[in-house]
């Protein structure tokens, strides 16, 4: 089949692009790292270097003729413009799912997160229609929840589309969570909110690119009749374990540094307000969204994907970290030289 990927640059549509490779299948990569494309077209991926909300870009892309499109693109970052999460998120979505209805593209995976749903509460076990908070935690999440908006308006003209919504993904290539906390155990130690004991829902990449292959190759009807899907590791972890088994591996001591979570809340709270008012517009230390998701449990209901698509996570947490820790030492040894 002929396959396209965006964000085929990035963490997880890279590894989906090279996993529909190594199946046979024709891939080409969308995305808009020129150093990263090049990467792609020496292991034997085709490469268009285009921004999201080029519609024009996408339009001649998507246009070339493909049998599906599996949409990995999108600004993902705790902190922004509200602009840039516009334009990537939701007129980027936009710009994909109608280049796929005119070019007649046979199915749209697009790549949505578990965000939606979380904000300062603990919520175990979502469900994907279950409510969404009045008003969501993050420019990201409010934008992701836009973007599936374009993919349903799409959808009802007559694209087939279908969405996944995959929860903390980790694994070799990762530069965001993981990174994140041995940056920060460096620093001024991982922050532990509420001790640590919040459960989260971690998934290896390697799980949700099977998730992703899953629905691209779903029959249109699929056997539940749902088009959305909830995709984790299905063992939820509190955070101190978690963390702990990581630098166990590494071999570096857990330097946890407890809050309480209406204090780091409140911290979170003051360090978005200093700032919006940085000229730089600079992440701030700690968000609310990263407070909500460290010292809240917020777990996911993977029922819908195991009985529609046959999905199963098989990397556990284990031997997800052996995965990731071999790989980081490697590239701190590249980095070393």
């Amino acid at each position: 089949m002929k396959i396209l990927v965006t964000g085929a640059t990035g963490f997880l549509g890279g590894h989906t692009a090279r996993s529909l490779l190594e199946d046979g299948h024709e891939v080409t990569g969308l995305g808009r790292s020129v150093q990263a494309g090049e990467r792609l077209e020496q292991s034997g991926i085709r490469f268009v270097r285009a921004e999201l909300d080029d519609a024009e870009a996408i339009g001649r892309a998507i246009g070339t003729g493909f049998d599906a499109v599996i949409h990995c693109g999108a600004h993902s970052a705790a902190w922004g413009r509200e602009e840039t999460f516009m334009a990537a998120n939701v007129n980027g979505t936009a710009n994909v799912a109608e280049a796929c209805l005119r070019a007649g593209v046979s199915r749209l995976v697009h790549i949505s997160t578990p965000s939606l749903y979380f904000g300062a509460k603990a919520r175990i076990g979502v469900r994907e229609h279950d409510p969404l908070p009045a008003k969501p935690i993050s420019a990201y999440a409010r934008t992701k929840r836009l973007a599936e908006q374009e993919v349903e308006r799409v959808r009802r003209l007559g694209l087939d589309a279908i969405v996944l919504r995959p929860r903390a993904l980790y694994g070799p290539g990762d530069l965001t969570i993981l990174p994140r906390l041995i940056e920060a155990n460096g620093r001024t130690g991982v922050p532990l909110i509420g001790g640590g004991e919040a459960l989260i829902d971690l998934t290896y990449v390697d799980d949700a690119v099977r998730a992703l292959k899953l629905a691209a190759f779903a029959p249109a009807e699929l056997s539940d009749g749902a088009r959305i899907y909830n995709i984790s590791g299905g063992a939820p972890i509190a955070l101190a374990a978690a963390a702990g088994l990581l630098f166990a591996k590494l071999g570096r001591p857990l330097r946890g540094k407890k809050l309480s979570f209406a204090a780091a809340y409140a911290l979170a709270s003051l360090m978005e307000s200093a700032a919006r008012l940085r000229p730089s517009g600079g992440e701030p230390m700690l968000t609310r969204a990263l407070v909500g998701m460290l010292g809240s449990s917020q777990t996911l209901d993977i029922g819908a994907a195991r009985s529609g698509l046959g999905y199963e996570p098989l990397v556990g947490i284990e031997e997800g970290l052996d995965r990731f820790v071999e790989w980081w030492t490697g590239q701190e040894g590249e980095r070393s030289r």
